[in-house]
């Protein structure tokens, strides 16, 4: 079999990723062999080496997708600085896509951007939206901030410090007391409180102005 031919078949599956052990099962050939055709696309960049086992067969993808299709079989949303980002909150583009996960914190470097998974408990995982233009699950502004502000007392202090913020007035400040109140930990709890209380009068939107509750 060919390359050309190979490249085809794992297209028919319809599906953006695929695992090198998948492929071998597909092509019915050993692991090794698997892997070697897969390395020769890449070689041809007709697809893209992901991590670890796992190919990107469709190049042209939403680069915010990829971050729930390399954690699997665990979820993740893009979230914080990069979800920020995505919704005008922040002017700086940031360098690292950051998602967070159910999964084990780990940064993982493709070539298309480098992902930085970070884990929050399942009680936390919501307020995301899927893409308009793609299947990416993107946190909501509200969901963004708060788990920048959660994140933040982790061991790797990455987010110790926030970025310059722009609060649009349709910010919703009574999602983030929602999120606050599924916390187990009271100190945490307490944290968050107080760390949300500071930003928001720091952005000008004090109780009852300029934001919805």
């Amino acid at each position: 079999m060919n390359q050309i031919e190979a490249l085809q078949r794992l297209r028919n599956l319809g599906t953006p990723v695929i695992e090198s052990r998948d492929v071998a099962a597909l092509l019915r050939v050993s692991a090794s062999n698997a892997t070697t055709i897969l390395r020769r696309l890449a070689a041809a960049e007709m697809l893209i080496h992901l991590s670890r086992g796992r190919w990107l067969i469709n190049p042209s993808i939403d680069r915010l997708a990829l971050p729930e299709l390399i954690s699997a079989p665990s979820p993740a949303y893009v979230s914080m600085q990069s979800a920020l980002f995505h919704h005008g909150l922040i002017e700086q583009i940031p360098s690292i896509l950051y998602a967070v996960t159910l999964g084990r914190p780990r940064r993982v470097t493709t070539p298309i951007v480098t992902i930085s998974f970070h884990h929050i408990p399942p009680e936390l995982f919501t307020g995301f939206e899927l893409s308009d233009s793609s299947d990416a699950k993107i946190a909501t502004p509200e969901k963004a901030l708060f788990d920048l502000v959660y994140l933040a007392p982790g061991r790797s202090r990455v987010f110790s410090s926030l970025p310059e913020l722009t609060i649009p007035r349709r910010f919703q400040w009574s999602l983030l007391k929602q999120y606050t109140a599924l916390v187990n930990s009271s100190s945490r709890r307490a944290f968050i409180a107080e760390r949300i209380r500071a930003i928001r009068s720091f952005s000008g939107n004090p109780a009852g102005k300029n934001s919805k509750e």
